[in-house]
């Protein structure tokens, strides 16, 4: 069962941190000067536009509907490589081989880094050229060499969008290249993987996104993504494009702390991907304001747990937090955490376990991640009997 809301009170959103306080006790949000932007032509089938600090959606059309991602797909490649970088079972030197009979198959296929045959490649350029120069090439080779083959690595793909729970979303390639239809993702999908890239691996993904030209094997190619040189604090993520896909875009950037998230599909033209997907994104920091709540790692509250090493655990935010409101809005915000509970152990550092809702009259309610600020191993038989006298002792 859920654990009773429990209401953290009326907020002021004048500084940041910002504290808890006593219900009605916080003055309501000064309205913000200024006209607000008009919202511009959006043609794509497909569209999502998010800010990330609030998880306020600001745009969306068909959201959840399935299609075909073509290189959006790489998010997914490069999201793994990170995963398991970050444990410690890849390394960005270790180097992977082109295969012949891989090299028969993919090379000049679409975008590509020009690998050669039997070529030896690092990690690390492999990622780059995923990342920056969409390269088929290089998605094959890290997964034939991460997994062994290319069914293997895209399993461990489907296993990591089902923990992130991306329920319209299934990968039978590495690359996005056209498979029957046998690959698809939905945009709300594809900016939940996004945002988990991101928070999840910031300094991975600081390293290989944003780059807006790569040189590798001697050989310089652009980035396609045409948020780059045009929009202020763009830094990712991915742009697709197949004859069956048609022009897409994950698109994110970010300016004073705040950062916006865009998912655009189904682009008959690439001019138009780029014209409103540039739109979309300036219309997002212009018609809406942000309103800080708590920086990223702050301790919100905790849970209860059960049947671990500890009988509970801190509930810290994974990112900055703020509250999103059209310009031009006053109100005051009432905060809450929910979660589902006792937790049971184990619970892995980050995870998520909870929620936290943020409430202001007349605007959607909104959830934002709560994850667990430190590991909880299960317990053994000493941790269970002591964790069963202090709840029988109601403690």
């Amino acid at each position: 069962m859920y654990r009773p809301i429990a209401f953290l009170g009326a907020l002021t959103l004048a500084s940041v941190p910002v504290s808890a306080a006593a219900p009605g006790s916080a003055p309501a949000l000064p309205a913000i000067a200024g006209a607000v932007a008009p919202m511009p032509e959006i043609s794509a089938p497909i569209g999502l536009l998010i800010d990330v600090n609030s998880g306020r959606v600001l745009f969306e059309r068909q959201s959840h509907r399935r299609f075909v991602p073509a290189s959006l797909t790489k998010i997914m490649t490069s999201y793994v490589a990170f995963e398991l970088i970050d444990q410690g079972k890849l390394q960005l030197g270790q180097t992977f081989t082109m295969k012949p009979e891989t090299f028969a198959k993919w090379h000049g296929v679409g975008s590509t880094m020009f690998l050669g045959n039997n070529s030896q490649t690092t990690v690390a350029d492999l990622l780059e050229g995923i990342v920056t120069v969409s390269a088929n090439d290089g998605c094959v080779v890290l997964a034939e060499g991460v997994a062994g083959s290319v069914p293997g690595f895209t399993a461990m793909m489907n296993a990591e969008a089902k923990k992130l729970g991306m329920r319209d979303t299934h990968y039978n390639t590495p690359n996005g290249w056209m498979d029957e239809g046998q690959t698809w993702v939905s945009a709300a999908d594809l900016a939940k993987l996004s945002m988990a890239l991101i928070t999840r691996h910031p300094a991975l993904y600081k390293r290989f996104y944003g780059h807006h030209q790569a040189t590798l094997g001697g050989i310089t190619q652009n980035n396609h993504n045409p948020l780059y040189g045009h929009t202020e604090g763009a830094d990712g993520v991915k742009t697709g494009f197949t004859n069956e896909a048609g022009y897409g875009l994950v698109g994110s950037a970010t300016r004073n702390g705040r950062r916006l998230m865009m998912v655009v599909g189904g682009y008959d033209r690439p001019n138009d991907r780029a014209q409103q997907s540039r739109a979309l994104i300036e219309w997002g920091f212009a018609a809406w304001s942000s309103h800080p709540l708590y920086k990223a790692g702050s301790r919100l509250g905790s849970a209860a747990v059960q049947g671990g090493e500890d009988t509970g655990v801190d509930l810290v935010a994974p990112h900055d937090f703020a509250l999103t409101l059209p310009a031009g809005t006053a109100g005051r915000p009432t905060l809450a955490i929910r979660y589902k509970g006792p937790l049971r152990a184990p619970i892995a550092k980050g995870q998520q376990v909870a929620t936290l809702l943020v409430r202001i009259p007349g605007q959607p309610e909104e959830a934002l991640p709560l994850v667990a600020a430190n590991d909880v191993a299960k317990g053994g038989v000493i941790a269970r009997l002591r964790n069963g006298f202090l709840s029988m002792a109601g403690r």
